[in-house]
Order: C-alpha cells, then sequence, then structure tokens
C-alpha cells in the first residue's frame, strides 16, 4: 500500500527537523520526503495532513502488563492496542508479572503470545470497543508495537539472589531491572560486575524503603495540609547518591528509573558532567502534576515515587530540556475498579498512561510553549530507544517506516469506551482531552 501525507507538520529529533512536508510511504519505507510531490501511482491513498503531526514511533522504556497473572488488569493484547492508540511504536514491559520474568521460558511465553495477540487483534475490535469509529478509523490500521522485555535481576524480584543473568540475555530480554528497589548494596555491586560483559542495559529504582516507610506523598505543606504520610525527598536521592558511588567504582551503565526530586536531577547532572556512564528516566505524570493535585484524594494520584512538590516538577522539566533527564517514561501501571476503590492510603500505587501522555504533555508543556515540539518528541521517542541501546530512523526517504501520526487538536473525552486499556485508573477519567494518535507505521 502507498499513502501520500500531504502537508504534514514532521518532526523529526534525527534530523532536528520541525517543517511541512508531503511524505510518501510504500511497503514499511518511507519512499520521498519533500515540500510537494506529484509523481505518485494511481493507486496512491492521498491524505490531506494540514494541521497533523508526523514523528518518529514513540518508545516507552517500562510499563506494567497484567498478563501473565493479573489479565483482570490488563491483558498482553490490551496492552499492545492501547500503546499503538497512544502513538507508541516499541514498548517494554517490566518483569513483576506473575509468574516473575526471571527465566527463559517466560520471556519465549512472552514473544510467543505476542505474535498470537497481532492475529487475534481485529477479532477483538469486532467486539464492541468501538473506539475506531468514535475516535479514530486509521488506527485499526496501526499494527502491535515492537514488545520489549525486561528481565528480572533478582529471583522473583524479591531482591535476594540473582538470576541467570546470562540466560536471560540469551533469551532476548532488552535488559535487567526488578522495577523495585533494590537495597542490598553488595547485591547491587555483584550485579554491576556480572553485568559488564553480557553489554545490555541494567535499570535501577532508587529508593530507600526505610526512609520511605509507610508514606504516600512528598513531605512537605501539602502533606501536612491532607492529612497524609510524607516521604522525604531523602528516600530517593540518598539512594542515588550510593547507585553514583558504586558505577564510579564498577564502571558498568546505568540507567536511573522514576527521578522524581529537585534534588535528584542535580546528583544526576553533576555525575554526568563527571563523565559517569549513566541515564535517566521520569515519568510523564511527575511533569505534570505537583502535591497540589492530591487535594482531590483521587487514588490514581498515589504513586511511587509520589508527586512532587511544584519546585521539584520545575527541575524534572528543566531537568529534560537540559539533558540531565534523558528520557520521559509511561510507567503505565493498570489497577481494576475494586483494587483502586480505597482509601488514598491504602489503595495500590500507579495510573494508567499509554494513551494519556501525548495528547497531555503536548497541551501542557508544548502548546505552553515551555517545551519546543522537538524537545518533547525527542524525549519520548530517540532518547528512550539510546536509553535501551537501540537507535530510531530519521524521517528520510529509504528509511523504514516507524512513525506516529498525531492531531494535536482532535478532541476526545476519556472513558471506557475510548480507551484500550482494560483499566480506569487515571485522574483525567471522564475529562475532556485535546490531541490523539491516528495512526502509526512499524
Amino acid at each position: 500500500m502507498t499513502e501520500l501525507l500531504q502537508k504534514v507538520r514532521v518532526i523529526d529529533p534525527v534530523s532536528e527537523i520541525d517543517e511541512l512536508f508531503d511524505v510518501l510511504i510504500a511497503d514499511g519505507y518511507i519512499r520521498e520526503v519533500a515540500s510537494h510531490i506529484s509523481d505518485i501511482s494511481s493507486d496512491t491513498q492521498i491524505r490531506d495532513c494540514q494541521g497533523l503531526v508526523l514523528g518518529p514511533g514513540l518508545v516507552d522504556l517500562y510499563s506494567h502488563s497484567g498478563e501473565p497473572g493479573f489479565e483482570e488488569r490488563e491483558t498482553l493484547s490490551s496492552f499492545l492496542q492501547a500503546a499503538a492508540a497512544g502513538g507508541f511504536t516499541r514498548v517494554s514491559i517490566l518483569p513483576d508479572t506473575s509468574p516473575v520474568i526471571d527465566n527463559p521460558a517466560l520471556v519465549a511465553q512472552l514473544q510467543q503470545k505476542r505474535a498470537e495477540g497481532q492475529r487475534s487483534r481485529g477479532a477483538e475490535e469486532q467486539r464492541g470497543r468501538g473506539v475506531e469509529e468514535s475516535l479514530s478509523p486509521l488506527l485499526p490500521r496501526s499494527p502491535a508495537p515492537l514488545l520489549h522485555i525486561w528481565g528480572a535481576i533478582t529471583v522473583d524480584v524479591a531482591g535476594k539472589q540473582m538470576t541467570e543473568l546470562a540466560d536471560l540475555a540469551s533469551a532476548g530480554v532488552v535488559g535487567f531491572t526488578d522495577g523495585k528497589p533494590l537495597e542490598n548494596l553488595a547485591l547491587v555491586r555483584r550485579v554491576l560486575e556480572y553485568l559488564q560483559p553480557l553489554g545490555k542495559p541494567v535499570a535501577f529504582w532508587p529508593s530507600d524503603r526505610q526512609l520511605t516507610a509507610n508514606g504516600v506523598m512528598r513531605e512537605g505543606t501539602d502533606a501536612l495540609r491532607f492529612g497524609l504520610p510524607p516521604i522525604p525527598a531523602s528516600a530517593e536521592t540518598t539512594a542515588i547518591a550510593a547507585m553514583l558511588e558504586l558505577v564510579a567504582t564498577i564502571g558498568t551503565p546505568v540507567h536511573i528509573m522514576r527521578v522524581s526530586t529537585a534534588r535528584s536531577v542535580e546528583l544526576i547532572a553533576s555525575a554526568k558532567a563527571a563523565g559517569l556512564p549513566i541515564t535517566a528516566s521520569t515519568t510523564w505524570m511527575h511533569l505534570l502534576l505537583d502535591t497540589k493535585a492530591v487535594k482531590s484524594y483521587h487514588t490514581s494520584l498515589h504513586l511511587d515515587p509520589p508527586l512532587g512538590n511544584p519546585r521539584d516538577v520545575a527541575a524534572l522539566r528543566a531537568g529534560v530540556r537540559a539533558g540531565a533527564i534523558d528520557a520521559i517514561a509511561i510507567d503505565h501501571t493498570p489497577y481494576s475498579y475494586e483494587e483502586k476503590v480505597q482509601a488514598f492510603a491504602e489503595a495500590p500505587s500507579g495510573a494508567i498512561g499509554l494513551e494519556l501522555a501525548l495528547p497531555l504533555l503536548w497541551q501542557y508543556l508544548v502548546e505552553t510553549e515551555e517545551f519546543t515540539a522537538l524537545e518533547l518528541w525527542q524525549a519520548l521517542s530517540t532518547n528512550p530507544a539510546e536509553c535501551l541501546g537501540q537507535k530510531v530512523s530519521a524521517i528520510l526517504p529509504h528509511q523504514p517506516a516507524e512513525l506516529t501520526l498525531f492531531d494535536p487538536q482532535q478532541p476526545w473525552k476519556v472513558e471506557r469506551k475510548s480507551l484500550y486499556t482494560l483499566s480506569q485508573n487515571t485522574p483525567w477519567l471522564g475529562q475532556q482531552l485535546k490531541g490523539h494518535v491516528l495512526q502509526t507505521w512499524c
């Protein structure tokens, strides 16, 4: 199939381009990019794309799949559909499933499930999801994203015994993480030594759980005002400082997940300036909301790490723009309605985000001109790929068509029938948003 996208806004962080072009796509490749394309075959589908944005496919560093073990929250099929609907062409799932992804057999099983999910996608959409009719008739043509799998560092992600890292590497995991704090620093040091020859990314979530204790929101005046147990910023910063010392000693490259405090940004920026081989990410919700939002006691605002104070949010945004924070992760964490309908402090932490992140980040960061479109797209595509040791192709002739087409002005309402994810744990449920993904190619 050949498609001509006319007058589309091309945002390409690889080539540092933000301009209007015609783009010709055929057989999975970009055939031509020019100010005007007229020499086309008679069977070419021509699409007027004025007002639309075309960029590299988005890449999610880490998110949670309900399957295996918690299929009522999310199946692998619904997870991949939600990712495609959000503009993602590559996604990486964390290993804390049930059973845990700590052995090669489960890695192979999940890859097989992904293939089966692609074949059954059309059938699932016919069972009444209705999104293609109400929102985007093009979305069903979007292929399932490429699924990457993080292998567990420790057996059962229990933080005690290392998994067979070499076997998991051979099975094709994208890298290693528990997705949970790993507080045994002697074990962390051993892991860094073992992983050096494997050449796979390793990601840690630095968090001192003794300092965290039973806290549920960032320490400060808002925590006092709302009567919620606080978590000091030092729960994160002390753990990051210890991690950076180990990286300086061992030299193994490390990715730091879920950065959420201003002081953490300072520590990471200083470490990068000193030449330490680290990358870092924050999550999309930590860039948009601060502790004042918790006034609603909406359980989807119970996150771990918690939402930061206004100073934290400002530092995180500045850190992304300056490159101290390399990437924006989605950290999609689905929970059922019953699991989230509890008191704020008792509800499990986490929120969905695959279908919401791009529209909301664009609306509140790009349209306000705090970020350029290139800066946001880079933090959601090329930079996350680089954190995984991957590359994203430029939007140029003869390159693979791994692309996302986005309408920043299209309104839609966040509700059950407009979401592909099986869960609805988001503070934006029931709200009208602006900006929607129309199609992906990969």
